[in-house]
């Protein structure tokens, strides 16, 4: 008779164990818990360059402009891959010239444009495709308004 007596015990101590197991899948996390986020979240590629707190030399700098271009003012930044960067001077040219495809109005939206679409334009002289299309991505809005700002106000009198 103890044996009948156990199993009814053995079963009910299952089913609670199976109840609680599966409560704890369906309740919130505790407040110690630490939350799991996708990896997505977490990729480098997520992460900009720079972010526009930075100095304006700084944002050249790291964003990697003073590698490939001459851009005026900025401490190593005399780069001969692409075109140097005297958007006050070749701005409007380049805005002019027929072969521009792209759809800005002003030489500080051009820059914008040309780091997001490096592809509408390219300068004669210089390859295609050979300014990074991931840039726009990598840069934050602060840090494109603030090399834009800046460009547009380099002409070729300060390379001289």
């Amino acid at each position: 008779m103890p044996e009948r007596s156990i199993t009814p015990l053995i079963v009910i101590a299952l089913l609670l164990g199976t109840i609680l197991a599966l409560r704890s899948l369906n309740s919130p996390p505790s407040e110690t818990s630490v939350p799991v986020l996708p990896a997505a979240v977490l990729v480098p590629d997520m992460v900009p360059l720079v972010t526009g707190n930075e100095p304006i030399a700084e944002i050249f700098t790291k964003a990697g402009c003073a590698v490939c271009h001459i851009v005026p003012g900025i401490p190593g930044a005399d780069g001969r891959v692409g075109p140097p960067l005297l958007l006050a001077t070749t701005g409007p040219a380049r805005l002019a010239d027929p072969a521009y495809r792209g759809h800005a109005k002003t030489v500080h939206d051009y820059v914008i444009e040309s780091v997001i679409e490096p592809g509408l334009f390219v300068v004669p002289g210089y390859p295609s495709g050979t300014m990074p299309t991931w840039y726009g991505a990598k840069l934050s809005a602060l840090a494109l308004e603030k090399i834009s700002s800046y460009l547009e106000r380099q002409g070729a009198a300060a390379v001289q």
